[in-house]
């Protein structure tokens, strides 16, 4: 099984619809609230600062959260809730 990371924010309403859409579909995940915790905050910025992944984002002047990260940087998603889970495999 993947070990899934959300990178988001309370003050995020898609952070908090993501959670409860994973939550609802049985997906374990560690939930990182970048607006909670200045070491979750750093580790985030240390993924969009300098993954190829995060350049759209940052381009279209975004946060980047929800952030879906799965297993140690191996691939990063940023999905709406209702996404194909499969996509997390």
């Amino acid at each position: 099984m993947n070990k899934i990371t959300i990178y988001g924010s309370k003050h995020c309403p898609d952070c908090v619809t993501m959670k409860e859409y994973l939550s609802s579909n049985n997906v374990e995940y560690i939930y990182l609230d970048i607006t909670e915790s200045m070491l979750y905050l750093k580790m985030f910025l240390k993924h969009r600062d300098f993954r190829p992944e995060f350049e759209e984002i940052k381009k279209a002047n975004r946060v980047g959260i929800p952030c879906i990260m799965i297993n140690k940087e191996e691939k990063f998603l940023f999905e709406e809730p209702g996404f194909d889970l499969e996509k997390l495999k």
